[in-house]
């Protein structure tokens, strides 16, 4: 009975992360989602699932961030946030 109650919580944390990633990525490129995705440590099928794209896809994808950055370019450009005014 634990072990059952444990695999729904998991399964609900899951739901929630996949949500949390597709709300923090929202509105920007795929390429940055990818990129965001994995730097807080999505998997790539974790990253496609979120993406509705494939593993592959991001591996590909990644593959290209990674060779930008090593040359010295940034292939991303994430928005800046705005100050907040209290």
């Amino acid at each position: 009975m634990a072990r059952e109650f444990d695999v729904r919580v998991e399964e609900k944390l899951d739901r929630i992360l996949r949500l949390l990633g597709m709300i923090a990525v929202k509105g920007l490129s795929q390429t940055e989602q990818i990129a965001i995705l994995s730097r807080v440590g999505f998997l790539p099928k974790d990253i496609a699932d979120v993406l509705g794209t494939t593993a592959n896809t991001v591996r590909v994808a990644l593959v290209g961030i990674r060779r930008a950055a090593k040359h010295g370019r940034r292939r991303i450009t994430l928005p800046r946030e705005e100050p907040q005014n209290e």
